[in-house]
Order: structure tokens, then sequence, then C-alpha cells
């Protein structure tokens, strides 16, 4: 390309990465070029006023329009924070959170604050949050502008979730200052094999696994570790195009439609463990400001247990703090494993741990060395700012100078539960998955635990009745469990009604229960009880990888009809406990500041 022509192309536009593409050059080539030719892009300020009055918001976007660059300098020390970028499902707003905790915390120690978010829909985006906002896409060139027109002292990776991440490598080997966990470590954490030989070291467990390039690797793991498997690409966020494998033939699918493998982008195969218990754990660590990792100071922030089964991506799955159901054993063992990892991985900040734990044994299922979706609801439960902390242990300061060593294990419950957009999209069927689909989260806090688990039902808007009818229709694999759950239900007053699988199981157990027709079969069937709100609860658990017509239709129905369904056995028996607890004690509300 002439001087001209890339000129021309970088006033239209294109960035570094499209136009090495189209000339056959890498992103570092044409970056020289431009570089080379003092192709460099100004800063305007974006008039906030409309010209009406003087505008001192500093609020920048880039252009390649010859003119006066309007970024005004200053001698302090700045720290810019990568935001999280668009916003849509699978990345939460959550880590938008973490990046306006980072701004506020770094502002009090007397730093200099750049914002770098693509969002106009955040808090991290108004304008008043940051010292200077700089609206542009969150790439390595775009980046890297700001950071050298700045001359900023570090850069913040931690806190906008899996997008700046990918960008941390990238951008240190262009001499950026990564502050906080290193991006060595970071990669340790994402690459499988390096993750494995850690775990290895450490004597800590992780459920069977392999790569696959393509799909007769894909089988030959499978076969190695047998169904079910958990299925996904490399390095994605929100569990996209995870699954969960039952056969061969479901695995070929997976492999021919749903991702593009290669040696770059493996995917990983995991053995599914099912019915385990799925523990979330957030931690705090200084550990990269000692020399001896024993010295540093580890907490770990809060223990999320899942509601649901191990399987239902964590930005889904309800969760309590601090966990219901783990012997005092499993939890100590969470413990020790966290803080074995935040020391090998030397940890300056956040870390998250996902563990499943089956038959009392623990395993580790992944570590993301970075603010998680669960911190600000953590933060909102212990009482302790954990991003806040975090931003300043990167920038330097060690925990016990900030007066935070021990953990909190709060007296109460904390339920977190999603909110789902389903009644927006007409016949998707609401099953929870891999994939996260989740667009908000509420919090009931209670010092019974059904209470809690009942106030979180309310503020995601299906709060749990009272009294009335309960559908019952659940799997094969389910039909021993549910007995139990429908005696309960019976015996806080409810009527039962099933179709004939379900209604056998209960019948034999000695319950009364009215049948109903399966939709092919006749009527009245369940969509014309819940179309006429004579069903006030549903529990439906789904049969096999791919559910049935008639299953998808009833669960479209609850959710048009805003009926509460319970999709998994562990859902119906937190429902039922709920409904119990309100029954006999009802509920009364504080405010956060007074459980504080």
């Amino acid at each position: 390309m002439t001087p001209e022509q890339l000129t021309k192309a970088k006033s239209l536009g294109f960035s570094d990465r499209q136009i090495a593409h189209l000339t056959g050059l890498s992103d570092d080539e044409i970056r020289a070029q431009r570089e080379k030719l003092g192709l460099v892009p100004s800063y305007r300020l974006v008039d906030t006023c409309a010209a009406e009055f003087e505008a001192y918001t500093p609020y920048y976007y880039s252009t390649y329009d010859r003119g006066d660059d309007e970024v005004t300098p200053s001698d302090k020390k700045k720290v810019m924070i990568l935001g999280g970028g668009p916003n849509r499902i699978g990345q939460g707003i959550e880590f938008d959170y973490c990046c306006v905790h980072a701004a506020f915390a770094l502002k009090e120690d007397g730093f200099e604050t750049l914002m770098v978010n693509s969002n106009p829909e955040t808090v991290s985006t108004d304008y008043d949050t940051s010292d200077k906002l700089f609206f542009e896409p969150l790439t390595l060139e775009d980046v890297l502008h700001i950071y050298q027109r700045e001359k900023c002292w570090g850069a913040i990776a931690q806190f906008g979730g899996q997008t700046p991440l990918n960008l941390a490598l990238g951008l240190q080997k262009n001499g950026v200052n990564i502050i906080g966990t290193t991006p060595q470590s970071i990669e340790i954490a994402e690459d499988r094999k390096l993750f494995a030989a850690m775990l290895d070291k450490l004597g800590i467990l992780q459920p069977q696994n392999g790569l696959a390039t393509n799909e007769v690797e894909a089988l030959a793991v499978s076969k190695r570790i047998g169904y079910p498997v958990l299925v996904r690409p490399s390095f994605v966020l929100g569990g996209r195009a995870m699954q969960i494998v039952y056969s061969d033939a479901e695995l070929q699918h997976y492999m021919r439609f749903a991702v593009e493998a290669s040696p770059e982008r493996p995917v990983l195969v995991d053995k599914f463990l099912e019915d385990a218990t799925e523990v979330d754990v957030d931690c705090i660590a200084d550990v990269g400001h000692h020399e001896n990792a024993d010295d540093a100071t580890i907490v770990i922030g809060g223990m999320l247990e899942h509601i649901e089964f191990a399987g239902v991506h964590s930005g889904d799955a309800a969760m309590v703090l601090p966990p219901h159901t783990l012997s005092k054993n499993v939890i100590d063992t969470i413990r020790k494993h966290t803080h074995a990892m935040a020391r090998e991985l030397r940890v300056t900040g956040l870390m998250n741990v996902q563990y499943a734990v089956k038959d009392e044994v623990v395993y580790v299922l992944e570590v993301n060395p970075r603010a998680s979706r669960t911190v600000p609801f953590v933060s909102k439960a212990i009482g302790v700012p954990l991003a806040k902390l975090a931003a300043k242990v990167m920038a330097g300061m060690k925990l016990k100078e900030l007066g935070f060593t021990e953990e909190v294990w709060p007296k109460y419950w904390a339920v977190k539960e999603s909110v789902f957009p389903f009644n927006k999209f007409h016949g998707q069927d609401i099953l929870l998955s891999p994939e996260m689909r989740s667009t908000g989260e509420v919090m009931g806090i209670d010092e019974n635990l059904g209470v809690a688990y009942a106030k979180s039902q309310m503020a995601a808007n299906s709060p749990l009745p009272l009294s009335g009818t309960v559908f019952l229709s659940v799997n094969d694999r389910d039909k021993s469990k549910v007995v139990e759950v429908a005696k309960q239900f019976a015996d806080l007053g409810f009527n039962l009604v099933s179709t004939s699988g379900t209604a056998n199981v209960l019948e034999q157990a000695g319950l009364k229960v009215q049948r109903l027709f399966k939709l092919d079969e006749g009527r009245p069937n369940a969509l014309d009880l819940l179309k006429n709100r004579e069903i006030q609860l549903v529990i439906n658990t789904p049969s096999g990888a791919t559910p049935r017509a008639d299953e998808v239709k009833i669960r479209t129905t609850a959710v048009y009809t805003s009926t509460p369904i319970m999709t998994t056995i562990s859902s119906a028996k937190a429902a039922v406990q709920g409904i119990a607890a309100l029954k006999e004690r009802g509920y009364d509300v504080q405010t956060i500041q007074e459980y504080h």
C-alpha cells in the first residue's frame, strides 16, 4: 500500500486488522508502517452541551481527520481501566460494576483514571465515573493508541470479563504495564495443558478431559472418558456454544455444525459429572507483592453453592451463600485448594474458581484469575467492596494495609436468582444449559433459608404460591425423587395434577393425584389448565437431550401465563421449602445495611 492509500483507508475507518487481512500482512507490520508515517489518530472532545455552553466533560473519541487533538495533558499518575465492551447476553453488566468500583477506588488513592469502553448503556461510560472517558472499541490497536498518547503508568484488564483478558498478552508485548495478576498467570489458567500441569503439581483433581481439533479426535476422547461429556470451544465468555452431549451422533453433529475447530482453537471435552453440586468461589489475594507466596494474604470473599445441579452456567444458576448442604470437610478442601491455586498463580487482585462436588469428592472445573460475575453479589452479601479493594491491591497496596484479612461468614442466607427474558422470545424453550441466557439477577436475604429463597423468587417476578394446584411431570431419572417433593406439597394443602407416567409413581406411593391427558391424547390437558389459571406451580424436568415438543409447549405456556416453573428436582425442593417457611413464619423486610 502506498502512504496515500494507507492514510485514506485509516480516515475511512478501516482497522489495522482489516488492512492486514486485505494486504496479506500482519497487524504489527501495518502498525509499524503507520507509526513510521506518523499516522496516528487525534482525540476529539464530545460536546456534551451541544455548543450551548462550554463543555468540560472529558469524553473523547478518536479520528484520523487532520485537526487539533483536544486531550488535555496532565502530569498525574494514570491508570487505564478496560471495560467489558458491548452488552450482550453472556457479557454480564456485573463486570461494569467492577470497572466503576476500580475507577472510584483509584481516584481515592490519587490516580488519574481513564476508562476505555464502547458501550453507551453502562455506568462506566457515564461522564462523571472516571477522570477521562475514551469511547473506543476494545481492540489492541485502539487501546495502545490511548495508552501511548496518555503516557499511562498501568492498565487493568481484570475487571471487564473475557474481552480485555484476551488483549492482555498482546498489550504486554507492546510495552503496556498490566497491573495485577500477570498475563502469564492468566495464560496458565486459560491454556488447558498448562492448567492441567498446575493441578497435577498441586495434587488437585479435575474431571477427566481431553482436547480435540476435529471430529475423529473428539470421538476418541469421549470413548476414553465415557458419556455424558461437556463440550465447548476454548476462550469464550458466557458459555457460548457449550453443550452437554450424550451420544456419538450428538457429538458428531456438534463438531460439524456448532464449532469451527482447529489446532489454534481446539474444542475442550470434559467428563460431565451428573448430579454433582457446583460451587463458585470468589477470592482476593496480594501474592504478587510478596517475594515468598506464603507471606501473602489470601481471603475468600464468598462460597456460593448452586441450587441447580452442575451443568447450568454460573450466570444462570440460583445460588446460596454460605453453602447450605456441603460438609465441613468439603468446605475445608475447597478453601485449601483455592489458597493453593492463588499462591501458584501469584494472584494480585481477584480470582474466581468453579468446583463440582460429587460424593464428597471435590473437582476443579475452571479458574479465572479475574473479577467474575458473582463479585457484586458477594460484595453486597458480605458487606465488603471486593472490586474496590482489588483495584487498590493491583495498584500496589497489601490486604493487611487495607484491613481485610479475615473471611466473612454471614449469619444469614443470601440467595442469588437470575432473571430471564423468556417472555420476549416466543416459542424459545426455557431450559437452562451451560450457555448463559440470563439478563439480570436479584437477591433474597433472610435468617431462614426457605424465606430467603422465596424472597428471591418474588424479586425475579415469579412469586411462590401459598395454595392451589401443582402440575408434576418428570423424566424417568427423576421419578424416584419426585415422590418426596409431591408428598411435601400435599402436606402443605396443595392439589396434585399429573400426566400418566408421573401419576402412576405418585399413586403407588399413596398420594391422591388428578390425571391429565397428554397434549395429543385429549382434553383437559396441562395447557388448558395453565391458560385458565388453574395451575399455580409447574414442576417439569426435561426428558433427554432433545426435549419433546409437548414439554416445550408446557414450559413456554407457563412463562406466558406467569406461572412459576421449576425444571430441576433441586429447584422444586427449594420451592417447597420456601412455601413451607412462608406459611409458617411469613417474612419481614430489612435493608441490606441493617443486615451488615
